[in-house]
């Protein structure tokens, strides 16, 4: 389902686990800063609301979507982050530079998740149009940054419910 189809910022909260104590980096490409602040704020304030403290949410800044595949891999090896989310928008243009980055970024965040057996979440929009990407930067398609960072916190859950035998049958 696109995100013409569904808000971005509707998802469901049952059975959220408790993040009082999980530290969170949010790595924000600073390239269409207009679209990436929003998804930031969307990130910071969906940790907040479902029990994030916030001293325990730590910011960094990349020039563009390429480099968060780096920035990433810098939060999601120190042993205090449990969660990183990489937030950018890469719009298309009249090239295919967007397609290299996108593959790049996308297949970089998969493989770093694996490698530190952490979720680091794709929050990087895709658009064709800047129209698009402010749609869903807080628009009238919700807001990925929301979205990115419900997707954290539920990953942590899942792995807390798998690593204590609690995992939910049937």
């Amino acid at each position: 389902m696109s995100s013409a189809d569904k808000n971005l910022s509707v998802f469901n909260t049952a059975d959220l686990p408790d993040i009082a104590t999980k530290r969170f980096a949010i790595l924000v490409a600073e390239w269409n800063s207009e679209v990436t602040e929003k998804l930031f704020e969307g990130a910071y304030q969906t940790l907040v609301q479902y029990g994030a403290q916030p001293e325990n949410i730590e910011r960094g800044n990349v020039p563009g979507s390429f480099e968060l595949t780096l920035g990433s891999q810098w939060f999601a090896q120190r042993e205090d982050i449990d969660a990183v989310i990489a937030l950018g928008v890469v719009i298309q243009g009249e090239t295919k530079h967007n397609d290299y980055i996108n593959h790049a970024v996308s297949q970089g965040i998969t493989n770093l998740s694996l490698k530190t057996n952490k979720p680091v979440i794709f929050g990087v929009l895709t658009p064709n149009t800047m129209q698009q990407a402010v749609d869903r930067a807080g628009g009238i398609h919700g807001n990925k940054g929301d979205e990115a960072a419900i997707t954290a916190i539920k990953m942590l859950g899942l792995y807390s419910q798998i690593t204590k035998g609690s995992f939910k049958r049937g």
